[in-house]
């Protein structure tokens, strides 16, 4: 299951099902060091890991539809 997060309230962070669009609040300590608003998490094995390759496939997603924007007349 894919999440994405959405925002950190002090030691919670608020994560989105990509999916369902459900929302959930996770303890920071339950989740890897290294992540911020927007980083996507795959949820396996009862835990969270950082999906690298599935943000960096992302933020081309959204840069090439900025790139669309711009170029349309």
């Amino acid at each position: 299951m894919k999440w994405i997060i959405d925002r950190f309230e002090e030691k919670i962070a608020i994560i989105e099902n990509e999916i369902t669009k459900e929302k959930k609040e996770v303890n920071t300590s339950l989740l890897p060091t290294s992540i911020h608003e927007g980083s996507i998490l795959l949820y396996q094995n009862n835990k969270y890991i950082l999906s690298e390759k599935e943000e960096d496939q992302k933020r081309k997603e959204i840069e090439e539809r900025f790139k669309k924007l711009r170029n349309h007349p």
